[in-house]
């Protein structure tokens, strides 16, 4: 058998077992919590909670319907590619029911000396051993604060939340021997053995 061969029957394989595992998220209803209003108008859904509302227009292979407290989706038809956006579309729309509700939010620790972080109305600004501060504009939809040396990212968009918090660890990433940067909260970093550790091991 060759190897070319093995790589295409490997691919169609994960590719099978990917639908599978989509249109298994896709059959799942998505419960509507209380305080949490859902509005359907054709491929427009609108969702609105306590912390706030988000539209978004679902592809036209995926059909939304609500009924009762839960929103269901379901493929138009039995093309790939509808199999493919029905689980994605629900894991979306869950999260933007989820964002409504409670809002999402990730953290990031800044370590270093000098190193620091501070709010100057809405922008962020950072201080992380460049010649000049770092100012970050949160945008619409996100709030930033900063509390010692933790960096707060929340918002109703998992998605965006996730992009912003990306964006501030890429400034200063943590370098590998003393750890020193920006890094998500909790996040372990594998460092690496100094120049002169490795020299005294040797």
């Amino acid at each position: 058998m060759s190897y070319e061969f093995t790589n295409i029957r490997n691919f169609r394989n994960r590719f099978v077992h990917s639908l599978i595992f989509m249109s298994r998220i896709g059959k799942k209803p998505i419960e509507i919590p209380d305080g949490v209003e859902v509005e359907i108008k054709g491929q427009k859904i609108r969702i609105k909670g306590p912390k706030g509302e988000i539209s978004r227009e679902i592809l036209p292979e995926i059909k939304i319907v609500q009924e009762g407290k839960k929103i269901l989706l379901s493929p138009k038809s039995k093309t790939k590619r509808a199999k493919a956006f029905w689980g994605l579309s629900r894991a979306l729309l869950a999260n933007f029911v989820k964002g409504v509700k409670t809002g999402f939010e990730k953290k990031l620790e800044i370590k270093g000396v000098g190193y620091q972080a501070k709010m100057e109305g809405n922008d962020l600004v950072l201080q992380l051993g460049f010649s000049h501060p770092v100012k970050i504009r949160a945008p619409e939809g996100i709030k930033l604060s900063v509390e010692k040396n933790v960096i707060s990212v929340s918002g109703i968009d998992k998605e965006l939340v996730g992009q912003i918090a990306a964006k501030i660890r890429k400034i200063r990433p943590p370098e590998p021997y003393k750890g020193k940067g920006v890094r998500y909260l909790g996040e372990e970093i594998r460092k690496k053995a100094g120049k002169k550790a490795t020299t005294t091991a040797k």
